[in-house]
């Protein structure tokens, strides 16, 4: 597989202001062939190809989804030497009863989210369980904790068959299908886990819920979903192509990053861009004007998927002159209590696509901590060298992050799978 540079130009500055681009992880061309045959059809169609086409790697990264081998290893170091913020971060991971080795799966034949006979809090507590299990393996090395992930991971794989409800299916199958996918790519080649058979849950379990709703949207008008009901599904599909090295499916998640119809899209969660008055770049985002929960969910959700690209070698962080940074910075600066800039969003919702409005940036659940915000720190800070002032003051609120379980029993409280602190300080 071949294609160009998966930058779209992204911007180095310290605010977001259209400089100079940084090159790719894996260069500025990988080979020449895509765009030498679409020239041949024409510029306008070359031009468009070297803007949306994608190809996965030829040869996946394992791990290669939230974790490649450098910060796992990293992690692992830091925490072995007593190194902050590392050591915090660890600790809030060995207090988390999900993490204890002695956790017993309770795995369901069916998940049923929204609508009667709700039982999905069973799966998404098993599934944080054997990620945090998982870690915990991955930095100290502590078998009782491998065998426990694994433990959960087959026991589901040998009875899960259905996920199922109301439209609220279709976030169960993205948001617990991605980290699913995340917790059995820790424990790769760990004696006695059946990875094939996981393989296959995820495969007809998950992805074809994934794969529906991002092509049909549940019958609706494509903007009636929210971003978050295409980011999750998006971060679905992207694990499981890593998890099953089906380049397909990788490059359908990429692609619908980038051009998508729907909401989850970079251009359509970050409809407008503003300028505050310190300079800094801003992007409004998509549910901004709904309520700041599922706002600072969206940012974990694409900001999941950008590190999981990242992993595999592509820099969606920066893909469009920055564009999801902007993003996230707006929402932070919102929640920490500062004034934002906002456009009128009009949409269209239910089958007809009849039209709603907001005027004005929602103030519903401001200021709300969850665990997303060092991955985007770390990323942008660190490994970029940017100013993101409004990002790294979020981020020192919630530091050290923990994971699901600590931030409430409700399922918000498991939407992200967390410790960032322990798993991306640099």
């Amino acid at each position: 597989m071949s294609r160009t540079s998966p930058h779209n130009n992204p911007d180095t500055s310290p605010d977001g202001r259209g400089h100079e681009g940084e090159l790719s992880r894996r260069g500025l061309l990988r080979t020449a062939g895509g765009l030498t045959a679409a020239l041949a059809l024409g510029t306008a169609t070359a031009a468009s190809l070297a803007a949306t086409a994608e190809a996965a790697p030829a040869t996946f990264t394992h791990p290669g989804m939230l974790h490649a081998y450098g910060e796992l290893n990293r992690a692992k170091v830091r925490v072995a030497a007593g190194e902050n913020p590392w050591l915090s971060g660890w600790n809030r991971l060995t207090a988390n009863s999900h993490s204890a080795s002695t956790w017993t799966p309770n795995p369901q034949a069916t998940i049923i989210r929204g609508g009667t006979g709700q039982n999905y809090g069973i799966l998404y507590n098993d599934i944080h369980a054997a990620y945090q299990n998982a870690l915990r393996w991955k930095v100290a090395g502590t078998t009782a904790n491998g065998d426990a992930a694994v433990r959960i991971l087959n026991a589901w794989s040998s009875t899960l068959t259905s996920v199922t409800g109301n439209a609220d299916r279709f976030l169960a199958a993205g948001i617990y299908g991605y980290q699913f996918a995340n917790a059995a790519e820790l424990m790769r080649g760990y004696g006695g886990f059946d990875l094939d058979r996981f393989k296959t849950m995820m495969l007809n379990v998950f992805y074809p819920l994934n794969n529906q709703f991002l092509n049909s949207h549940n019958d609706a008008c494509i903007t009636n979903y929210w971003a978050n009901w295409d980011l999750c599904n998006m971060n679905s599909i992207l694990a499981i192509g890593i998890l099953c090295d089906d380049g397909a499916k990788y490059d359908q998640a990429v692609n619908y990053f980038k051009t998508g119809a729907g909401n989850g899209s970079i251009t359509h969660a970050v409809p407008y861009l503003h300028t505050d008055s310190a300079g800094y770049a801003l992007g409004q985002w998509q549910e901004a004007g709904r309520d700041q929960g599922h706002a600072v969910m969206g940012i974990g959700l694409m900001g999941a998927f950008c590190e999981t690209a990242w992993s595999q070698g592509d820099d969606l962080y920066g893909y469009d002159s920055n564009r999801f940074m902007k993003g996230a910075q707006y929402v932070a600066k919102y929640n920490l209590g500062q004034d934002v800039p906002f456009t009128t969003y009009t949409w269209g919702t239910g089958q007809n696509c009849a039209q709603q409005t907001h005027t004005v940036v929602s103030s519903a659940s401001r200021g709300q901590l969850r665990p997303v915000w060092d991955i985007l720190h770390y990323h942008y800070a660190r490994r970029r060298g940017l100013s993101v002032p409004y990002i790294t003051a979020m981020a020192e609120r919630v530091r050290p992050e923990g994971g699901g379980g600590d931030y409430g029993t409700a399922s918000g409280g498991f939407d992200q799978l967390g410790f960032g602190t322990l798993m991306y300080a640099k």
